[in-house]
């Protein structure tokens, strides 16, 4: 017996679901969060965003923003969310060099070269990263003092103490380049980089470079070979060849899976709280565990990554529509 009316209608019906699945979900959570404010109000802990603007009463040893303990609880976590931006900006960029160079090296026709690739992915990708941020801390704490620092670079000073490298001075009213140098036992000038944050560094960059050498090695496959043929018939060398044309192409396919891997990236930034680092997340613990206020504190974290993760993508999709190959 066939239906008719709006009963019978497939997309009516498809509508009336999808309302029912999310008043359900909008009623459940309702139901969590009423329950939430009356456990927290019989167990007479405070609730809102009112904690925000006290005193912090606690010092951050890293800041891109003067902070003092006198400063309040949002601008702690401003300097924590600067903190966690610094090193996923960097580490992204690090980690596509890295992981590009990596991927090309693994098709290159030296047999050594691709060897030594190899292994340094698979070795990589199959230790979790958690232990490798160990080991890198484990590598700077180890690193001789000040007074016999590495200068494998001019300028360049690495220690115990952390990575000192040049910096631009705007004190004076226009850039000048300010080097380290040494002074007792430490190095002024220049800018600092701390050993928890050279080792966060190092191991987000080396971790995800290993994936993102993997998803370049899979997009430059991706090129037909009469391309290449086609590019060698017309004299270009093999440097031009890839920068010209290999790799235009490889975009496509190498784009979308990056973009997850910087999504890790920043994702992985929280396990800086295992060596010291004081990002968003650890900084946010220490106000919850000085304020009581969990609920809270989870809230602004998730909400900042949640924020974080989107934008990025959206980024990450406009670049990719901008390389993506146009068919008519």
């Amino acid at each position: 017996m066939r239906v008719t009316g709006l009963w019978g209608s497939a997309r009516f019906r498809g509508v009336l679901y999808q309302a029912l699945v999310i008043g359900g979900v909008v009623a459940l959570g309702s139901w969590l969060l009423r329950n939430t404010l009356t456990n927290l109000e019989i167990r007479g802990i405070a609730t809102g965003f009112g904690f925000l603007g006290r005193e912090a009463g606690f010092d951050i040893s890293e800041s891109l923003i003067a902070f003092t303990p006198a400063d309040t609880y949002s601008r702690a976590l401003v300097v924590g969310l600067l903190n966690t931006l610094l090193v996923s900006a960097l580490g992204i960029v690090l980690a596509t060099v890295l992981g590009t160079v990596v991927g090309v090296v693994r098709l290159s026709g030296n047999w050594l070269l691709g060897r030594l690739a190899t292994l340094y992915v698979e070795s990589i990708r199959n230790v979790p990263l958690l232990l490798q941020l160990f080991v890198w801390y484990g590598l700077v704490t180890a690193l001789p003092g000040a007074r016999q620092a590495l200068n494998p670079l001019p300028g360049v000073f690495l220690s115990n103490r952390g990575l000192v490298i040049p910096a631009l001075d705007w004190s004076h009213g226009w850039p000048l380049l300010d080097s380290p140098h040494l002074a007792g036992f430490n190095f002024t000038g220049g800018l600092t980089l701390s050993p928890e944050f050279a080792a966060l560094l190092a191991g987000l960059t080396f971790y995800t470079a290993a994936f993102i050498a993997e998803i370049v090695r899979a997009g430059i496959l991706s090129v037909p070979k009469g391309q290449v043929e086609a590019a060698l018939s017309l004299g270009l060398s093999r440097g031009q060849i890839l920068r010209l044309v290999v790799l235009p192409q490889a975009l496509r396919v190498i784009v979308p899976p990056l973009t997850s891997q910087y999504l890790n990236i920043c994702k992985n930034s929280p396990l800086a709280i295992a060596i010291g680092y004081p990002d968003l997340v650890a900084v946010s613990n220490t106000a919850i565990n000085q304020t009581g206020q969990a609920v809270e504190g989870v809230a602004l974290v998730m909400g900042v990554f949640l924020c974080i993760s989107l934008g990025l993508s959206a980024l990450m999709n406009w670049y990719n529509k901008r390389v993506a190959l146009v068919t008519k």
